[in-house]
């Protein structure tokens, strides 16, 4: 449980502090922060979009108010219900078996990092407003990455920690636990004795 909690709480806090210094940095979505005003005349852009690699990966912020590529948008309370629901399964999941396999420990600690970080940004706690001074639902994303001259929709950590969890999941599932076919298939000797 020490393993699950720590990995929950690592993975939150750096999807947290990295969503709250990259819009910091870069302000809201459309916003262009310059560090002078001339620097602001030369290159408008410069804070739109942060290149890591020009053309390939930056930051560049964001807000999804759905869920995966904006599936749902709108629809904050519905996402947030069900993040709250599988949050409390896999707490109690981890605290009952979980323990029994420190694979399973791990990917759902990354899960559990994930739900977390996204849902707190749905819940509004952000502090994130709109220009009328209302209060933003949605889920900060900050990392652009591009396909050819196609922007892959932007993400976060707690994207990542998702994803990649669930990667993981299948991946174990279809290499590690391959039941042999012949030894499925083929009764023991005792069997075929009766």
């Amino acid at each position: 449980m020490c393993l699950f909690a720590t990995i929950a709480l690592a993975g939150t806090a750096t999807d947290l502090l990295t969503k709250h210094r990259v819009f910091q940095a870069l302000g809201m979505p459309g916003e262009h922060r310059a560090d002078t005003e001339q620097e602001l005349l030369i290159e408008p852009h410069l804070r739109s979009v942060y290149w890591i690699w020009q053309d390939i990966a930056g930051f560049q912020t964001s807000l999804n108010t759905g869920g995966l590529f904006g599936f749902a948008s709108g629809w904050t309370s519905v996402l947030s219900l069900f993040s709250l629901i599988f949050l409390v399964g896999i707490i109690v999941y981890v605290a009952l078996w979980a323990w029994r396999s420190l694979f399973l420990t791990v990917i759902l600690g990354m899960i559990t990092a994930g739900i977390c970080g996204n849902l707190y940004d749905r819940l509004g706690w952000h502090g994130l407003t709109d220009g009328e001074g209302q209060p933003i639902y949605a889920v900060r994303d900050w990392v652009l990455c591009m396909i050819g001259t196609y922007p892959w929709p932007n993400f976060n950590i707690a994207d990542s920690l998702l994803v990649c969890s669930v990667i993981l999941l299948l991946l174990h599932e279809l290499l590690c636990n391959k039941v042999p076919k012949e030894s499925a298939l083929e009764p023991t000797s005792k069997e075929a004795q009766h």
